[in-house]
């Protein structure tokens, strides 16, 4: 599985191209006395300016799509038969499933969202634009090939999963054969 948000925090680490982008875009003031980014202080600045925040999409995006291109091909070329997953919060405003058999969305309930970023430690005010800078679910539900629908208890959510599992499986062994 490939973690977009883990990629995405790593191409902006100090001595990368997107670091130094960032900072020359934003300043200093989203840099934390190690060097690192605060992606706190940085968040703060896009969410509430659409401009900026297609600013920072525009740095970091292509560079976790290198990264993610690069592992496929990595996977592809040690043998790797399994399938792959990308787990990406903007994968569809990124334009990443294009370059994916399939895409499954998992969604819940607006206030749902908003309830869960508050729980991480968002202001509502903070988790509010983020769910604003995003594509609407509805919209995403419609790139889908798979839905898994979150808005339900924990065991129902982790039903769907299993059985999307065992479909994938299913499906992979017809290939096979």
């Amino acid at each position: 599985m490939i973690d977009a948000d883990r990629l995405g925090h790593e191409v902006i680490e100090p001595g990368t191209r997107a670091y130094d982008e960032i900072v020359r875009e934003f300043g200093a003031g989203v840099v934390r006395p190690d060097r690192s980014i605060d992606r706190g202080k940085l968040g703060a600045i896009v969410f509430a300016d659409a401009g900026k925040l297609g600013r920072l999409n525009k740095i970091v995006h292509p560079r976790v799509e290198e990264e993610m291109v690069r592992q496929f091909a990595e996977w592809e070329k040690s043998g790797v038969k399994d399938a792959a997953f990308v787990e990406a919060a903007l994968l569809v405003e990124a334009g990443y499933q294009k370059k994916l058999d399939g895409l499954v969305v998992a969604w819940c309930k607006p206030e749902q969202q908003v309830e869960r970023l508050i729980a991480r430690g968002l202001s509502e005010v903070e988790a509010r634009r983020r769910i604003a800078s995003q594509m609407p679910v509805e919209e995403k539900l419609k790139f889908a090939t798979e839905k898994i629908d979150c808005s339900g208890t924990l065991e129902e959510t982790r039903r769907q999963v299993e059985e999307l599992a065992k479909g994938l499986r299913e499906r992979s062994n017809e290939v096979k054969m």
